[in-house]
């Protein structure tokens, strides 16, 4: 009985070989922020977050904010 060992063509790498195939990214719009920036709205006046996030929450919703207006400036 003899095993058949295959190799490597020689022009993939051990890597190339056993690299799943690439996915594409997820579509992402702008009413897709839009949605984000409301439902942090909700969520804050809901009181979902804690004291001691409330920074972090209220500089990530003023960065979003202001994307999205240079956005709506830039299309108007």
């Amino acid at each position: 009985m003899t095993e058949e060992i295959n190799e490597p063509s020689g022009t993939e790498s051990v890597a190339e070989q056993a690299a799943p195939a690439p996915q594409s990214a997820p579509d992402l719009n702008i009413s897709d922020l839009l949605a984000v920036k409301n439902i942090i709205e909700v969520a804050t006046s809901r009181g979902a977050f804690k004291a001691a996030e409330l920074e972090a929450v209220g500089k990530t919703f003023n960065k979003l904010n202001s994307f999205l207006e240079s956005i709506s400036k830039k299309e108007a």
